[in-house]
Parts: C-alpha cells; structure tokens; sequence
C-alpha cells in the first residue's frame, strides 16, 4: 500500500472562503498554541540567570512541568524530553508532586502514541505516589487520564469506573472543573455505544455544572461534542447550533486542538446532508490547524472524512490519498476503530477504479475489524452496564460498612460521652447543691431579717389601725353623737330654746374639732392612695400663714394666745399650695393645743441654699426626746392632750412629714420640757429649673 501525505487543495480553500465571506460566515484567523510556550520557555530562561539560581529547585521543576503540558498536542517530542528532565531532577530532589507531575507529562506522551500499556504504567505509577500524599485534586488528574486511557484501550467497564470514582472524589473537595470532565466523559463513552439517550442525560448535568462555573470554554467544549452527538443521530439542526456555539468561543480563545475538532465536526454535518463542498471547506479548515498541532488521533475522522467528500465528489486520487494517510495515522496509534473507518473508505474508492485486488482486501479487513469490534462492543456494553452496577454496589456496600463502622463509634462515643455526662452531672449536682445551699442559708437569713422587721412593722401598723378605728369611733362618733342626742331632746321639747342656746358654743367647739379631725383624716386617706399626685406651683408663704391664722384666729382667742407673722413677703415656695397649707395648719394647730393661755406662737421663714426652712416656735408645755422620735414616724398616732385636755389624734404629724417629704423636703422638731417647740420644714425656692415633683 503506497502512503502519500495529501497535499492541501488551497486553490478549494480560497474558493470556499470566499463562499464563506459571501455567505456572511467569517472566518477568524488561527494563531499557533506557540505563544504559552514562548512564554514559559522565556520564564525558565529568565529564572536560569538569576543569582542563586538550582536546577533542583521545586519552583523551577514546577515550571518545567507546566511547559511540558503545553506542548502536548504542539511538539510531542519536546514534552517527552521534558518528562525525562523533569523526573530526573525531581528524583534527585525527592520532590514527590515533581515525580507525580513527570509520569503524568510520560502518560499524555505515550497515550497520544498509541502506547496505551506504558501510558497507564505511567499514570498507575503516579498515583501510587498521590495516594501517599493526599492530594486529591492531583488523584483527580490522573483518574481521569487513567479513565480515558482505558476507554482508547476499549476496556470501558474500568474506564467507567475510574470516571464515577472521580466524579464522587471531585463532589467531595468540591472541584466543579473535573466533576464536568468527567461526567462528559461518561457520555462520550455512551455516545460510542449510541446509547445516546444516556449520553444527553450526562451532557445535561454537564451543562448545568459548567453554567455553575462560569467558563465558556468548558461550555464549548461540551457544545462540541454534543453536535457530535447530534450529528450521530441524525438532527443536523441541533448539531450545527451548537458547533457553531462552541467554534466562535475556541476561535475567539485560540484553542486549537479544540477549534480542528470542532471544524472537523461541522464538516461531518454537512457530509451527512450531501452539502459536500461545504463539508470539504470545514474539513480543510481543520486540516490546516492540524498542520499547526500534533494530534494524531484528532486527525483520523478528520482525514477519513475528507476522503469521504472527494470519493462523493468523484476525486478518488485525493480520495485514494486522504484515506491512505488516515489509515496510517490509525495503524500508528493502533486505533481499531479508524482503521476500519479508513478500510471502509479505501475499499469504495479501490472499487470505483476496477481495482478489485485491494478493494477485496480493504473489504476482509473492514470486516475483520467490524467483527472484532462488534463483539467488543457488546462486550463494552455488558462491561459499562456491569461496571455501573458493580460501582452502585460497591458504593452501597462501602456506605453500609462505613454506616456499620460509624454506628460503633457512635456507640462507644455516645456510652464514653454518656459516662462522662453522668459523672459531669454528679459533680454539678454536689457543687451546685453546695452553691445552692450557701445561697439559702444566705437568703433564709435575710429573710428571717426581713420578717423580723416586717413583724414589727405589722405590729406597728396594726396599733395604727386600731388607733384609727379609736379615733374615728371616738373622736367622731362622740361629738355627733352629743350632738344627735341633743337634737332629739329638743324635738321632743324636753328642753327649751333658750336652753338649746346655752350648748351651742360647745356644740361649735364640738364641730370644729370634728371638722379639723375629718379633714385631716380625708388628707391622710389620699396620700395613701395610688394615683394621688403633687401639683407644684409657686406662691407666697406669707400669704398661706396669714390665711390659716386667720382661721385659727378665734381658737388662739379663746386661750389669749398671741400669733405672729414674721414672714416677709419675697419668699415664693415651689411647692403643691394645699399640702403645705394642710402641713402650716396641722403645726400652727397643734402649737395652739400644746401652748398655755397668754403665750406666744411666731412663725418665720430662713433661707436655707434652695430652699426655705419655714420655722413654727411656740411657748408652750415642750416634750422629751422620746416623744420627739416617735411623733413625726411613718406610723405613728400618738394621742395626746393639750392645755385645756383638747385631744389630738396623732394623725397630724404623721400627714404633715408625707407632704413636706412629697414636696421634697424634710421635717424635723427641737424642743425643751416647758419651754416649747419649734417644728421646721424645708420647701423649695422658686427656680425655672423646678420640674413638677411626685
């Protein structure tokens, strides 16, 4: 069999772009992939005349790999030569992720030669090594890689397998860019089988983890390789939107390896249609990158399909030449399937031309080769099915154990934990209960404080109770009981008019005194009521003296008593008017009852910083000091008697510290056994400052 490399048609290429610029199409120029490695090689060159600069340095091996990546698909025998170097430095710098790097660069140079055994050798070596390190985003590389191996080798059971233990490895560190890898992957695999309805179902998580990451490069290559799919079953529509989809991304990024692809898979399309010289025109476009890139595999379809538009255009030379090189290409890969594609080819063009010799041999070896893959494709079948299965099972089993596993270190965690909770308690339980019985001894002794001294307090005011049920019952109900008796003799005419006349001035002196005792009683009750408020406002003292001795003018009268104002008339008090008149009644009322005939009583206000200290002094009987302390408490109803045995109830005293107390002062007496009184009481100045109190 005579191999001639075809030479390009340029004189088609023109005419067909200029059809393309005709029809609106354009055309992007192709610039070379050349440029990532001008750049890395410049990187090293550069870090190479630096000071300092070791060859065994992890950042320069690091850098040499990446280079060596690069030229896959560009220059195979610079990238083998890099995987030796970078190997080499890396062994003698015991640089485990340079040594895993290098049999990965050896695995992509033997796969794209057709060596499947060294690449997988390679690759098994490499993650060998990455299990012992624990990076799994470098396990993820090289399952893949390892995967696509076996499916080139036809072995598609481990091939799925690899894939699915990638795609739970890539779910768990959550790296999308591989997870989308290789779940294309798995439906390329079942595009090959033409189960092509399960081969969409993976495109679409692909497509929707791709619009997750955001990469249009990601997108187009998976745009590509579902118009192959398309094209496969016959929808032509839905296959050239999306390679145009993809083509315009990889032209626009320079992809080449990708773009030839693509251009390869649009020339497919349209030689499905019979659209032949538009087939010819997409397929010389990926030729000519071809030209640029060494892909040999990506160069199989390509060149058997331009073989394929000649012999429809009844060019079987370029036909002739075009399938020879494609099958050449094949059998330098061992790629079984391109083989018997090319066979096919070269057995329809041997035919055409009456050569019947090589026609008979093409057609015994595509039919050898057909055979042989049928059964290995049943087998490949049976293999990805079994191999999904055995994966599900595995997985479940493997979750079961884990499940089992976990279960007993629940129950030991939970019986340790269990343990030390009762025992955490115990110890709670102890400190707490000695916490909680300091904090009741503490509380029950200052609770038996607190009852002790409410005691008193109960004791106190139920003697004021008493006494006030004494005073009402007595103080009140005496005189208008007197008065309701006499009454009564005079409606029945037991006594006379004129006689009637002679009790009116004990009757009057009788219904003052009630009046007075009511009054206070009333102003008491208020004071103890919720809601009762203090009202301030500013008035003159002098004036509200002047008034209540006026009012208690004929009581001062009848004991020839003599009062006198001393206050000026500037003080003006902030303070509620009625308390304090009731406070200036209640004391110049008491001084009256406790003040001999023919004595004195004065009343006189002093400046005391903010406020006045109001001063009522009287000449009268005085009292001890015990007296003092008990008269103006809270509780106290002292009953005692005047001059003239005038009864006071002791509720007075009482009333006039809670309003001085309400108008936010204080009240306070000094006296001496027969010398008299002088009870005091602070109000506030008038001031603008002042704010309503109570």
């Amino acid at each position: 069999m005579n191999f001639c490399f075809p030479k390009i048609n340029w004189n088609l290429v023109l005419r067909m772009m200029l059809i393309g610029i005709l029809c609106g199409i354009t055309i992007t120029p192709i610039q070379s992939q050349q440029s990532k490695v001008d750049s890395l090689s410049k990187l090293i060159h550069k870090n190479s005349l630096k000071k300092g600069f070791f060859e065994k340095d992890t950042v320069h091996i690091n850098t040499l790999i990446k280079l060596g990546k690069s030229y896959r698909y560009v220059n195979s025998d610079s990238l083998l030569q890099i995987a030796k170097k970078s190997l080499k430095l890396s062994k003698a710098s015991d640089f485990k992720y340079g040594i895993i790097g290098a049999h990965s660069l050896y695995g992509d140079y033997y796969s794209d030669k057709g060596k499947s055994a060294n690449a997988i050798d390679n690759y098994e070596r490499a993650l060998k090594i990455v299990e012992v390190e624990m990076n799994k985003n470098q396990k993820l590389d090289l399952l893949n890689s390892l995967a696509g191996e076996y499916g080139y080798l036809g072995d598609y059971s481990k091939a799925l397998s690899g894939y699915l233990k990638g795609i739970d490895l890539a779910t768990e560190v959550n790296n999308k860019s591989l997870l989308s890898i290789m779940n294309e992957n798995i439906a390329n695999l079942y595009t090959s089988q033409k189960d092509f309805k399960q081969a969409l179902e993976f495109y679409e998580k692909v497509i929707a983890i791709n619009e997750d990451i955001g990469n249009e490069i990601f997108a187009a290559e998976t745009f590509s390789n579902i118009a192959s799919t398309y094209s496969k079953m016959k929808k032509f529509d839905y296959a050239m939107f999306n390679v145009n989809k993809s083509i315009s991304t990889f032209e626009k990024h320079q992809i080449l390896d990708w773009l030839a692809y693509a251009y390869e898979v649009k020339g497919r399309i349209y030689l499905e249609q019979n659209k032949h010289k538009w087939a010819l025109y997409w397929y010389e476009q990926s030729n000519l990158i071809h030209t640029k890139i060494d892909d040999e595999r990506g160069k199989i379809d390509m060149l058997n399909g331009i073989s394929q538009t000649y012999l429809s255009l009844e060019k079987d030379s370029l036909a002739m030449a075009y399938a020879e090189s494609g099958f050449k290409v094949a059998k330098n890969i061992n790629s079984l399937e391109g083989q018997k594609e090319c066979a096919n080819t070269l057995y329809k063009i041997c035919k055409r031309n009456s050569d019947f010799t090589n026609a008979l041999l093409y057609h015994e070896l595509h039919k050898k080769l057909s055979d042989s893959l049928s059964r290995d494709d049943n087998k490949k079948s049976l293999s990805l099915l079994k191999a999904k299965l055995d994966y599900e099972k595995q997985k479940e089993l493997l979750i079961e154990k884990t499940e089992k596993t976990l279960a007993r270190q629940r129950i030991i965690i939970y019986s340790s934990l269990g343990i030390l909770l009762i025992l955490g308690v115990i110890i709670f339980i102890v400190v707490r209960s000695q916490k909680i019985q300091k904090r009741l001894n503490k509380k029950l002794n200052h609770k038996t404080r607190l009852i002790r001294k409410r005691e008193i307090q109960l004791s106190e005011l139920n003697k004021s109770k008493n006494k006030l049920f004494s005073i009402i019952g007595h103080d009140l109900r005496g005189p208008i009981g007197a008065l309701q008796d006499l009454l009564h003799l005079f409606s029945n005419g037991d006594i006379k008019r004129n006689e009637l006349d002679s009790f009116i001035p004990k009757l009057k002196s009788d219904v003052d005194n009630v009046f007075f005792t009511l009054n206070n009683l009333l102003s008491w009750g208020q004071s103890q009521m919720n809601g009762s408020s203090t009202k301030p406002k500013n008035f003159s003292i002098a004036s509200l003296v002047d008034s209540n001795i006026n009012l208690l003018s004929e009581m001062a009268l009848n004991k020839s008593i003599k009062m006198l104002n001393h206050v000026e008339d500037t003080p003006i008090a902030w303070a509620d008017q009625n308390q304090i008149d009731i406070v200036i009644r209640n004391l110049l009322s008491n001084a009256l009852k406790f003040t001999s005939e023919n004595g004195l009583i004065s009343i006189s206000a002093i400046e005391n910083g903010n406020f006045w200290e109001i001063q009522i002094k009287d000449t009268g009987v005085g009292m001890t000091k015990d007296m003092q302390e008990k008269i103006l408490s809270a509780n106290s109803t002292t009953t005692t008697y005047g001059t003239n045995n005038e009864k006071g109830t002791g509720l007075g005293l009482s009333l006039c510290r809670e309003m001085v107390e309400k108008n936010n002062g204080k009240i306070w007496v000094d006296s001496i056994i027969n010398k008299g009184s002088i009870f005091s009481f602070t109000i506030p100045k008038e001031k603008s400052s002042y704010k309503k109190a109570g």
